[in-house]
């Protein structure tokens, strides 16, 4: 008689590898303290939302983490090391919100220099740029494009920039709804072990549509981070959205 099949068994998830750690940063400007002792962990090959009113500190964060700005205390942690703010230019590219690099050059000049610097082909250019639909504006200046045009231009350079991690604020800002769609698309074909993002969203449903996990801030503040459905068994909103979640949290 053969032996009766070996039960099969499931085994548990391997965690995530972190990539990253932000290690109580905290940043005062006079009176106001912008960042209190923030901390967390970004995972490799994730989208990492960060959550929070106007005020809450992402901006902020973003900067800080980017190298931007100085901190009061804290580090930024790659693997077993610190991460200093000059050597951070190499592992993170920073998308700010509002922001017109080179506004007095045409479009397709900045795109051939970008593409120059970081040794990226024509058929690279070509491909970013057909995948946020840039093309009707190659010929015009910068400073004549439109906000979302403005912004198209700004994910271009996101696309071509080879670094592991992305920092976004406010990818989304100037895009109407369908757009947003796409672009929440792009920004997931985009993740892989070698692109990691962190993203400041303003709306919510957004969030939940490309995000992985969540860390919401209030006035400088870390009160909850996770994946939706751990950020739901702490706020005891089994079925909550993150908006839900926000408010219960903050």
């Amino acid at each position: 008689m053969s032996a009766a099949p070996a039960t099969s068994q499931i085994l548990p998830a391997e965690p995530a590898a972190v990539l990253m750690r932000v290690a109580a940063l905290s940043k005062q400007y006079g009176d106001q303290r912008t960042l209190a002792e923030v901390s967390f962990a970004v995972n490799a090959g994730e989208a990492l939302g960060l959550i929070g009113p106007n005020g809450a500190g992402k901006t902020t964060l973003l900067e800080a983490v980017a190298g931007l700005i100085p901190v009061d205390a804290g580090e930024v942690r790659w693997g077993d090391r610190t991460l200093t703010q000059a050597n951070r230019r190499e592992h993170i590219f920073y998308l700010p919100d509002g922001v017109r690099p080179w506004s007095d050059q045409y479009v397709v000049r900045v795109l051939e220099f970008f593409a120059g610097v970081y040794r990226r082909s024509h058929a690279d250019v070509t491909a970013a740029i057909a995948a946020v639909g840039l093309a009707p504006v190659l010929g015009k200046r910068i400073v004549t494009l439109s906000k979302g045009y403005a912004r198209r231009l700004m994910w271009v350079l996101a696309l071509l920039a080879p670094h592991p991690l992305l920092l976004m604020d406010e990818p989304f800002d100037g895009f109407d709804l369908k757009q947003t769609r796409q672009m929440t698309r792009l920004l997931r074909e985009m993740l892989a072990p070698s692109r990691t993002l962190v993203l400041s969203i303003h709306q919510l449903a957004d969030a939940e549509r490309v995000c992985d996990r969540f860390v919401l801030l209030t006035d400088g503040r870390v009160r909850g981070a996770g994946t939706l459905e751990e950020l739901r068994v702490r706020a005891d909103c089994p079925k909550g959205r993150l908006e839900e979640i926000f408010l219960a949290l903050t």
